[in-house]
């Protein structure tokens, strides 16, 4: 693996120099823009090597930096052979996606200084144009952006169900401006496909690690786009490689405790959302929760993570960066100088 290294706090970046010279790194660039897509991989070493050559075959090139979350099969030799010139960094404990995205967005900001950073799982595979249509739809679009997001299919071309972004509800002038634009307004987006202006993520800061798995994204998207524009694209298309074609109240089984905490945490910690929206997507979670049981063949493990996230979510918010991850900044010192998440 690359070893990370000491990043100082008044590290010259390309923000301070307009001509771009400083901290041109190994990215190569898209009229100028600078990309870099993380990528966190555990445990699916196979579907990984889709991911990279998905990545070297881009018609716009991006840099890498692939997170493994503690892995036990091959994805570190699989990440050394097929993408030689990623930045590797091999974490002791699985972070979970959230950890993982904190953890590469720290390592993309310090190493390379990029534009944007490209977020995306281990299992999903961009079309060649994917990011070209992206860059394209972030030229077009009259304002700035802070975030597009891709159309996320699964292996059939059906669009993803678990994966749709939200669209953006109750501003019209957002909407306009991005159907003016052939694009869709959106209020939140999945890590499956996410690009993210790095101002935007210097502001706001880095994913909250503590969340661990699911509504990171929502949480981390919401808080980019509370006060700014962020799209869909439809021209860019990603697939994601899940093993069914599975919707957001499928059963998760034990892991619905997360679901439950993190939406606690998220609609009563959180300052992503507005009253308006919080009952909207409150609501709207409350329905999709009465079917996730419904269908449940084992709803004596979903009232267990109910209980459980309920009591986690409601006696404790999420901690810091500094703190979830604070054991891991001896192999990862870029995060002792990452943006916060707030």
């Amino acid at each position: 693996m690359r070893a990370g290294r000491s990043v100082s706090a008044h590290r010259p970046s390309r923000r301070d120099d307009p001509s771009g010279r400083i901290g041109s790194g190994s990215v190569p660039e898209n009229q100028g823009e600078r990309v870099v897509a993380v990528v966190v991989a555990y445990n699916r070493a196979e579907l990984l090597v889709e991911v990279l050559d998905a990545l070297h075959a881009q018609t716009a090139p991006c840099g890498i930096v692939v997170i493994d979350n503690a892995s036990d099969d091959d994805t570190i030799e699989i990440v050394r052979r097929t993408a030689p010139e990623a930045h590797l960094v091999h974490l002791p404990r699985n972070t979970g996606g959230a950890g993982g995205f904190a953890v590469g967005a720290a390592v993309a900001l310090a190493r390379e200084d990029p534009d944007l950073v490209w977020f995306m799982d281990d299992d999903t595979v961009p079309t060649p144009t994917a990011l070209a249509e992206l860059l394209e739809a972030r030229r077009r679009h009259r304002v700035p952006l802070a975030l597009l997001a891709s159309r996320v299919v699964w292996t059939d071309g059906a669009d993803h169900p678990m994966n749709l972004p939200r669209p953006r509800p109750l501003d019209g002038r957002r909407r306009r401006e991005a159907q003016d634009a052939g694009l869709v307004a959106v209020r939140s987006a999945s890590f499956v496909s996410q690009l993210v202006d790095t101002r935007a993520l210097r502001h706001h800061g880095l994913p909250i690690a503590d969340y661990f798995i699911w509504n990171d994204d929502f949480e981390f998207s919401t808080r980019l786009l509370r006060r700014a524009s962020g799209v869909s694209v439809p021209g860019s298309v990603v697939v994601h490689k899940t093993k069914a074609l599975a919707s957001t109240d499928a059963d998760p089984g034990e892991r619905f405790y997360f679901e439950v905490r993190n939406k606690i945490w998220l609609f009563t910690r959180g300052r992503t959302l507005g009253p308006v929206e919080t009952l909207l997507y409150g609501a709207s979670t409350l329905r999709r929760w009465i079917r996730t049981f419904a269908r449940s063949s084992d709803r004596a493990v979903l009232r267990r993570g109910m209980l459980r996230g309920v009591r986690d979510g409601v006696s404790r918010g999420p901690r810091s960066n500094a703190d979830s991850l604070a054991d891991l900044m001896p192999i990862v010192p870029e995060l002792a100088v990452a943006p916060e998440g707030r």
